[in-house]
Parts: C-alpha cells; structure tokens; sequence
C-alpha cells in the first residue's frame, strides 16, 4: 500500500513546492525587474520619505485640496465596535449598504448637502459614494471639476489655472476602450502643491 501512496505523496510535496514557492517568487522577480515601482506598491516619495501609493486612496479633508471618494472602512476594537477609520488599506472592503439602505441614503444626502454649500451644480456620485474597495485613489473628471471653486477659493488661486491643472491631470481610458477617464487624487494635490 505505501508503494501506491508514495508516487502520489512525492507528487503532492513537488506540486506544492513548485506552485507555492517556486512560481511565485519567479513572478515577484520578473515583476520586480520590469516593473519595479508597481512590484513594490507603487509607493509616492516626497523628500525621501514615502507620502503614500498611487494605487490607495487617501483622506484629504483641508478646504485646499482636492478629496477623493468617500471611504467606507472602518475597523473593530477588542470589543468588536466598529469604528470609521478612512482608507485604511489593512482592513479593505465596501459598507455593503445596499440602494434600499436608510443608512446609505441618510449619508448621500447629508454629503450631498455639505457639497452644496460650496457649489450648487449637481454632485457629482463618486463624490458621495464608495468603491468596493473603499480605497479607490481616484475620482472621475467631473467630480475634480466640481470642487475646484472651493480649492482655488481656499488657496487664493484663480480657477481658470486650477481647472488646467485638473485638465492636465485627467488619465483617458486604457489601451483607449478600458475603464472611464480618471484623476489620480493624490497626484492632483501634489501638482497643486507646486503652485505658488
């Protein structure tokens, strides 16, 4: 009976070697050559110190920056609270409130109505709603466009120059068909951030 079990043990213990340990580390190591930023997060530095990720997005909430999408996470303390804690990459995941959400549909609208305040165009949704991932790092051009009278108010600047800068930011669609045009948040404030 082991004569029958061996060949089927050696080929478990090779498989396993070779699909768990041997291909991925060969991917890691192609990606790290190829793409070596993307491999390691594709992490933002500013003066040597990482600023964050190009792929994450991040809580900005100063009226002299652009804010992303609306972040769903939250995290759970010892007794099993939840707690909000925004762009947490550690913990991601959706609200799972569903359209039929009192909840949702009470949040919506009170963003809805904070943004009116600034600017009484209509809201653009990827400003009052999350991602799946509750991570997403960028917002769509309309939602840019919408909150540049209260950046540009914020930081004394002209809007004509803030609105190109947002034009300069947009991302088209990859390869030209995949995906919606898109601005990278945090890519977009630190543009910003060299206008003097």
């Amino acid at each position: 009976m082991l004569r029958e079990l061996r060949p089927a043990f050696i080929l478990i213990v090779l498989m396993s070697v070779l699909t768990g340990l041997i291909y991925p580390l060969a991917v890691l190591g192609v990606g790290r050559v190829i793409f070596p930023g993307r491999a390691s997060g594709s992490l933002v530095q500013q003066d040597g110190k990482i600023i964050g990720s190009s792929l994450i997005g991040q809580a900005f909430t100063s009226d002299r920056y652009f804010h992303g999408r609306v972040s769903a996470i939250t995290s759970t303390d010892a007794q099993n609270n939840a707690t909000p804690d925004p762009y947490d990459a550690t913990s991601s995941s959706g609200s799972n409130l569903g359209p039929t959400s009192q909840a949702l549909l009470d949040r919506v609208a009170a963003d809805v109505a904070r943004m009116k305040v600034d600017n009484n165009a209509a809201v653009p949704v990827d400003l009052v709603t999350s991602s799946a991932s509750g991570l997403d790092p960028d917002i769509s051009p309309e939602a840019a466009a919408f909150q540049v009278g209260r950046v540009a108010k914020a930081r004394g600047l002209d809007p004509a120059q803030v609105t190109g800068l947002v034009n300069r930011s947009v991302r088209g669609r990859v390869l030209g068909i995949l995906g919606e045009p898109r601005v990278n948040v945090l890519a977009l404030n630190r543009e910003l951030d060299t206008i003097r």
